[in-house]
């Protein structure tokens, strides 16, 4: 495998698709335009659906994106889990009724085989329980063993809104290998163990699903796709979890240097690291895209996320307000790709810095 950084590996992830003919676009704003269904984006395809609807024309009718999410269902587990997060990206390649399976699993196996370098005996696929087409194609195109394809249910690999488009999906799993498993022999994708990773889902949209729970195909498919790109950074490098990548490990250093702490001597406190190092890429990125606190909506989850973060710091033994100074970490790392981060720099640590002196004369 390469061992490349975070940043690198998004900029191959658009290079790639760029070179077959998509039109990379720049990440959407984390406030939905123009869907009143959603608080903030939290999935690649989520700000695009109106393509897959057929209701607005897209710019290209291949595109691909490395797409800023917040998702905050899974708040209370941050810093105590491995994997949960708040702010991610979703790398994704997207077709507007052009091509379908057969390319989307052509490129996403070149992708990670060719470009990353990974191993393809470490690769497994699931696909939905009768698409027999997904499996062909993974079993005599791609030439992927029949005993490393499974197929799951509609549970897993079966993607779907109340009402809309909907179709079957094929997952791409990564073995960590044996240390990670459960012992049991016949441990493959679908087990709740730490062995195998999904690192890339790909998304058959070829139903409109009506209100009766019928399904009526599309007269033009659609693929959408979505690779956490931190999730491949762990794999690449060789990390237990999304705090040890390079750009993410970086910041959680600086925490520790302002706590004069060292990380890993204590649980406690080393929750209180990941809580800060994930949630202050979040709020940065927030603001910088005009969330700013306040007591309901979007501006209630930057809020929250703000004075969680802070409190942590007291945890840490920190005196006084230092998230406004730590953002800037995570803008001169993420500015490579997002330049609004560095555009909107004074105005991000302003916000900050208002919001944890309201917190400290709670």
């Amino acid at each position: 495998m390469k061992p490349l950084g975070l940043h690198e590996i998004r900029s191959a992830f658009l290079d790639y698709f760029e070179q077959n003919e998509h039109l990379a676009l720049p990440s959407f704003s984390l406030v939905p335009q123009g869907d009143k269904s959603l608080l903030l984006i939290g999935a690649g395809m989520a700000p695009m659906k109106k393509f897959f609807t057929g209701e607005a024309e897209p710019p290209a009718h291949r595109v691909c994106t490395s797409q800023k999410c917040i998702r905050t269902g899974d708040i209370e587990n941050v810093g105590k889990t491995d994997r949960h997060a708040t702010f991610f990206e979703m790398l994704g390649n997207f077709s507007f009724g052009d091509y379908f399976k057969r390319e989307a699993i052509h490129w996403a196996w070149g992708f990670l085989t060719d470009v990353l370098e990974i191993d393809p005996n470490l690769l497994w696929a699931t696909v939905y329980l009768d698409d027999d087409e997904a499996y062909a194609i993974w079993n005599e195109e791609i030439g992927l063993p029949k005993e490393r394809i499974v197929r799951l249910g509609k549970d897993d690999n079966f993607w779907e809104l109340a009402v809309g488009p909907s179709g079957p999906c094929s997952e791409i799993y990564f073995d960590r290998g044996e240390k990670h498993g459960c012992g049991d022999p016949d441990c493959k994708p679908g087990c709740d163990c730490d062995r195998y990773i999904e690192v890339w889902n790909l998304v058959f949209t070829q139903f409109d699903k009506d209100e009766e729970g019928e399904y009526h195909p599309l007269s033009n498919p659609n693929i959408d796709t979505g690779m956490g790109l931190e999730r491949i950074a762990s794999v690449l490098q060789d990390a237990n979890n999304i705090f040890e990548i390079d750009a993410i490990h970086a910041i959680l250093e600086d925490i520790c240097a302002m706590a004069d702490y060292e990380y890993g001597t204590d649980k406690k406190k080393d929750e209180s690291v990941r809580v800060i190092t994930d949630h202050i890429r979040a709020i940065t990125f927030m603001i910088s895209d005009s969330i700013v606190p306040s007591n309901e909506g979007r501006g209630y989850v930057e809020r929250r996320l703000t004075r969680r973060a802070a409190k942590h710091g007291r945890n840490l033994g920190i005196e006084g307000a230092f998230l406004y100074k730590l953002c800037e970490s995570v803008i001169d790392s993420w500015k490579v790709q997002y330049k609004e981060l560095d555009d909107n720099r004074e105005v991000i640590a302003r916000v900050i810095l208002r919001e944890e002196e309201r917190f400290l004369k709670t």
